[in-house]
């Protein structure tokens, strides 16, 4: 099936309308989207910044432990050279500093590709939202304009 490009000023307004109310709900779509990666991404980097605070030093010491987002619990911290890493689902796996601090990297990284492309499709909405607009406008402002027109011309 193939798409034709159709120019805005050739839909009525009703049809501009719908346009507009598609591109509305795409673009609240997009927006919540880009949020949640945002916060996804702030938890990774959450995570490197508590891998890199583990130290040599810390082994024996007492550390609250997360079980939920607000329930902690108190634990010792017995190998500071190797740490769980949640891997998704409830699973994890033992990793080495290092190798922990590779993996939350590499996804900070992919997040920050996802954002940057998603941004762009969010920009790139927004401008065909504004030429709508736009258009959405000048019809209405011809439609008050043109009886107006008519009634002076038959004067």
């Amino acid at each position: 099936m193939s798409q034709q490009a159709m120019s805005l000023t050739d839909l009525d307004f009703s049809q501009l309308s719908e346009v507009r109310r598609q591109i509305e709900e795409e673009l609240n779509h997009l927006t919540n989207s880009f949020a949640q990666l945002k916060q996804a991404q702030a938890k990774f980097k959450n995570c490197i910044e508590n891998v890199t605070e583990v130290k040599s030093e810390n082994a024996g010491k007492t550390i609250l432990v997360p079980l939920t987002n607000s329930l902690y619990v108190p634990g010792k911290i017995c190998d500071p050279e190797n740490v769980l890493v949640d891997v998704g689902t409830g699973y994890f796996v033992k990793k080495t500093r290092p190798q922990a601090l590779k993996h939350y990297k590499g996804k900070v990284d992919y997040i920050e590709g996802n954002l940057e492309t998603l941004e762009a499709t969010i920009q790139k909405k927004r401008e065909n939202m504004n030429a709508i607009v736009t258009v959405m406008q000048a019809k209405l402002q011809a439609q008050t304009q043109g009886p107006s027109n008519q009634n002076s011309n038959k004067s």
